[in-house]
């Protein structure tokens, strides 16, 4: 009798911000893999490689973005080998990797999805907003010459149309942006489109380093908050829409956000 030996490619998010993030049954089929990737560009984490090495007990083969869209050195390897490939917070959030789960299920290669804590969810935990009150993700990306593109105000714009609030992930090419360096963005964005969206008196909360000790939060005004000091890297951005009260009350409470926007809210 023939025993056939059926490999996988597990699929694990690592969570938010150190190698404690990872849960334990993704930690128990990390160190069960022949071979182990992982993906640093869609997000960043606050502790070096080294750290998830030791505490996995075996070496991570980082991939670009090319290799990761490519697909070839995981897919090749999962046909004979027990592979796993790490990404930080949740890891089907991003759409290469929905698509590399998609081609190795065409090619008739075993899955396993494992997940992490993702930013989405984490941020609105953070601030005591309500998770179904947002709307589209917008991505917040640094602007080069002769390249400053307007779709993120256009998806703010519509997010506010429906009263949802709007989580602003920020750019992690050539160095982590800053919330300060995100809110010149969006003004520049304003003077652009001129449409009364986000200006100087716009309501928002920074949060930084969350899932770690010092996760931190705070909302004000933009005019308020484009000069601070919001310390270390990742930092996103809340734009809150239609506030419910305990909502206002929360950012108020948690993130010192000012008392007048529980009457103000909507």
């Amino acid at each position: 009798m023939i025993a056939y030996i059926l490999f996988m490619l597990s699929f694990i998010g690592l969570g938010l911000w150190d190698e404690k993030d990872i849960t334990l049954k993704g930690l128990e089929e990390a160190r069960k893999c022949d071979k182990i990737y992982a993906e640093f560009y869609t997000s960043r984490m606050g502790v070096d490689i080294e750290r998830i090495e030791k505490l996995i007990g075996n070496k991570i083969e980082v991939l670009s973005r090319e290799e990761v869209e490519n697909g070839e050195k995981i897919l090749r390897d999962a046909k004979s080998k027990n592979v796993c490939f790490l990404t930080c917070g949740d890891t089907m959030s991003a759409t290469t990797h929905v698509e590399l789960r998609l081609r190795a299920i065409d090619m008739g290669i075993k899955i396993k999805v494992i997940h992490g804590v993702s930013i989405v969810s984490a941020c609105a935990s953070l601030l005591g907003l309500q998770i179904y009150k947002f709307g589209r993700v917008v991505s917040i990306a640094k602007p080069y010459k002769n390249y400053f593109p307007l779709s993120p105000y256009d998806a703010i714009k519509e997010n506010m149309s429906m009263g949802l609030h709007s989580l602003l992930l920020l750019d992690t090419t050539d160095g982590l942006m800053t919330a300060n360096e995100a809110m010149h963005i969006l003004l520049e964005m304003e003077k652009r489109k001129k449409e009364n969206i986000i200006t100087p008196d716009t309501l928002i909360a920074v949060v930084a380093r969350v899932s770690s000790l010092s996760a931190f939060s705070i909302a004000d005004y933009i005019k308020n908050l484009i000069d601070g000091d919001f310390g270390e890297t990742p930092h996103s951005i809340v734009i809150p829409g239609k506030l419910h009260f305990v909502e206002a009350e929360a950012l108020v409470k948690i993130s010192n956000a000012p008392e007048e926007i529980i009457e103000k809210r909507g």
